[in-house]
């Protein structure tokens, strides 16, 4: 499957990341002709140029603004909190709460892929900016990231990952940078409250004395990215191309994202092995607290199939779905737990996955959690978080059923 693993030792940004796509192939006619389905191409003009910053060549792409806004947006003059993403004056934005770039992005006739996966990185930075703010995600105001420019990174990423068909995205450990950076809420510490957030879990370090991750990159990587099996490349990344996105400062470390392309053989997927084992012998009651013991122990699926076994006795096959790291532990408890006295162990070569997002819905009931699900560009599955429907559920006195049609109708009517 193509994949891209993201070398971040001088950080990541907006315009890193759509530099470093425009030299790993993707057309810039292309870009700008699927951007301009958003309906701003009046706010801005794209600036693409090639540039060597420290010795490497790569390409700087830069969002000017053109002041053409709206009758209802307020403009209001600040500084760029992005540094890498070299705004580096001082501008007229828009600011734009979240169900105003949602309606901006599900308004548009961007593919469904991309308005999901554009949309998946704003809630990401939504849910972190409301939390440094005190706010409820729908209702911060993004001020830099939700002003044209970021709209144009974010949509654009999700624009170009599609082009490529990108199916998984690796990254490394990021340099964040050092310092203070001036925002609209004013100075800052670097790294910004709310890219530390997003980084929540993601390994990072600090080299440099300038802002290097940007919300906007840390949203990318907290939505799609996964860490690197080793230091370096992922097992069984297969490198085609190396590009390079390029930021607007000389540092000391080249102002460079490094991007490499290519075929990820799977490596992990290799590495899923079946448990399996057929019980004849022990109470029905024992499964819910052996499902329990498993998943704790890193299982990634577990289900039973009722069977008949010789002389018609009635079984249950017990299958365990169990990374190769994760079979010892869960062999363990399979043994300790169960009246087994064996077990089958059957490789899996691959598993094809359909991409996955959560999407928030406001009902007449409250707010509904829910997965959406594509496969080859189109939506296959919309499944409505059981918690949320029924804690809503209990609280509005309705049937539980009901509030799950209203989660997928209202998801449905947003989707079209």
């Amino acid at each position: 499957m193509k994949a891209i693993y993201l070398d971040c030792f001088s950080g990541i940004s907006g315009n890193l990341l759509l530099g470093a796509f425009l030299q790993a192939g993707v057309p810039a006619s292309y870009l700008e002709r699927e951007l301009a389905k958003l309906g701003l191409a009046s706010e801005y003009e794209i600036k693409i140029s090639d540039v060597n910053r420290g010795g490497i060549r790569g390409v700087y792409v830069e969002v000017k603004l053109t002041g053409a806004v709206s009758e209802h947006d307020a403009p209001t003059e600040h500084h760029h909190e992005y540094s890498s993403e070299a705004h580096q004056h001082a501008d007229h934005h828009v600011h734009r709460t979240m169900r105003d770039i949602r309606a901006i992005i599900e308004g548009s006739s961007l593919s469904a892929p991309v308005r999901q996966q554009s949309l998946a990185i704003f809630e990401a930075v939504a849910r972190a900016e409301g939390k440094v703010h005190g706010q409820p995600p729908e209702e911060v105001h993004f001020h830099e990231v939700g002003a044209v420019d970021s709209i144009v990174d974010i949509v654009g990423t999700a624009i170009c990952l599609d082009y490529l068909e990108i199916k998984r995205v690796f990254a490394s450990p990021i340099n964040v940078g050092s310092g203070t950076v001036r925002c609209a809420h004013g100075l800052m510490p670097v790294p910004a409250p709310a890219t530390t957030e997003l980084l929540t879990g993601w390994p990072w370090y600090q080299n440099g004395d300038r802002e290097l991750a940007t919300p906007t990159g840390a949203a990318v990587i907290r939505t799609m990215a996964e860490p690197s099996d080793r230091q370096g490349l992922p097992t069984g990344f297969v490198t085609e191309k190396i590009a390079y996105g390029a930021g607007g400062w000389e540092l000391e470390l080249p102002d460079v994202l490094r991007m490499y392309v290519g075929e990820y053989e799977g490596a992990a997927e290799a590495k899923r092995l079946l448990l399996e084992t057929n019980i004849d012998d022990m109470s029905p009651e024992i499964y819910s607290y052996l499902y329990d013991k498993l998943f704790a122990a890193g299982a990634l699926d577990v289900w039973t199939t009722p069977i008949y076994m010789k002389k018609n006795r009635p079984a249950e096959k017990l299958s365990v779905l169990v990374t190769a790291d994760k079979c010892e532990a869960c062999t363990s408890i399979i043994f300790r737990e169960t009246t087994t006295i064996g077990l089958r162990v059957l490789p899996l070569a691959e598993r094809i996955e359909a991409s996955r997002h959560m999407a928030q819905v406001d009902t007449l009931y409250g707010r509904v959690a829910c997965k959406v699900s594509a496969y080859a560009g189109e939506i296959v599955n919309v499944a409505p978080e059981y918690e949320d429907c029924r804690r809503l559920a209990e609280a509005s006195d309705v049937p539980l059923k009901r509030i799950q049609q209203a989660a997928v109708e209202a998801l449905q009517a947003r989707l079209r």
